[in-house]
């Protein structure tokens, strides 16, 4: 089964079309944005598509990062992955960042656990740490820099992600460490998808973006008009 992968969580707007029965990456296509997914996302999908030999017709499923991430890049790929899922009739799967950010950091290190930790700023960090495997034991959530330290100041675990350096640094002793982005190769998110048995998501929960704390932008209340009371006409 051929499945298309799709990353809009951080800078990048990435897809990749991933061959399930082989294991491996069929064709992808990547830009480095920063913003603007939304007007680049599609031409990005065919794109990879192209590369991979292959178009929407020969998908069976899709997979999307769901974050954390960036709350616009998040909400354009979910939609998108969603909306594609819908007119193909083929299931689509979430995949987080942290997720997909630990499985890469374990493939660099296996057999270890990792953190992976992602700067929101705020003082605050998005983490969530996964045992070898990975195996979810903690998050995703919100944590301050010292809870953050706390959680691997007795072990030896891999850091991964924006605030990795960060946390070594608070914590004053040498880890090992794996990709400090804020998003994993794209493939890896297919992989994982792959993994979570594709085939059977169809009638599953549809993904949505994982938003750990609210919206940073909010309505300014001095804007806000008040609303005019029905009156009786003359």
């Amino acid at each position: 089964m051929k499945l298309l992968a799709i990353d809009c969580a951080a800078n990048l707007c990435a897809a990749c079309v991933y061959d399930t029965a082989a294991g491996k990456e069929l064709g992808r296509s990547v830009l480095d944005l920063g913003k603007g997914h939304a007007e680049h996302l599609m031409a990005v999908i065919e794109e990879a598509l192209k590369a991979a030999g292959t178009d929407y017709a020969g998908l069976g499923a899709i997979a999307v990062s769901t974050g954390p991430g960036s709350f616009t890049g998040l909400r354009v790929g979910v939609s998108a992955a969603r909306g594609l899922a819908l007119a193909l009739k083929i299931p689509a799967i979430g995949v987080t960042t942290l997720e997909a950010l630990a499985t890469e950091a374990e493939a660099a290190f296996p057999g270890r656990a990792v953190l992976a930790a992602l700067d929101a700023g705020r003082e605050e960090i998005h983490a969530a740490f996964y045992d070898e495997g990975p195996v979810l034991r903690y998050g995703p959530a919100v944590t301050t820099l010292s809870q953050a330290v706390a959680m691997v100041v007795d072990g030896s675990p891999v850091l991964a992600g924006t605030a990795a350096t960060q946390v070594a640094a608070s914590a004053g002793r040498t880890f090992d460490i794996g990709s400090t982005r804020a998003t994993a190769e794209i493939a890896v998110y297919a992989r994982l998808a792959a993994a979570q048995g594709a085939g059977k998501k169809a009638e599953g929960e549809k993904p949505k973006p994982l938003y750990l704390r609210g919206a940073d932008a909010k309505p300014q209340a001095g804007f806000i008009l008040s609303r005019k009371k029905a009156g009786k006409k003359n």
